[in-house]
């Protein structure tokens, strides 16, 4: 019974390899945690700590250095304006 065991354990291992399920996150999900975690992209979405409400920052906004991104609370960064607003977020007033 054991050489069953360790046969179906190499076979399904070099099966799985084989057809790319190495892979531990598909690429379309894969490209959206970057998009989402990655500082490159440089417009901050921030949750508001009083409100709960969405609000993005721009380079050059007065609280955009001060603003710092946590993904526990929801928060992310965006690429465009146009991908916060898509997502729901508004433009910060300052």
């Amino acid at each position: 019974m054991s050489r069953f065991v360790a046969l179906v354990a190499i076979v399904s291992t070099a099966s799985f390899v084989a057809t790319g399920g190495y892979k531990l996150v598909p690429q379309p999900i894969a490209q959206q945690v970057k998009e989402t975690t990655d500082p490159s992209c440089n417009i901050k979405g921030n949750v508001s700590i009083e409100t709960g409400e969405r609000i993005y920052h721009v380079p050059g906004q007065k609280f955009y250095a001060m603003t710092r991104i946590d993904p526990a609370y929801g928060e992310r960064w965006f690429c465009s304006e146009a991908d916060a607003q898509a997502a729901g977020w508004r433009k910060s007033r300052r």
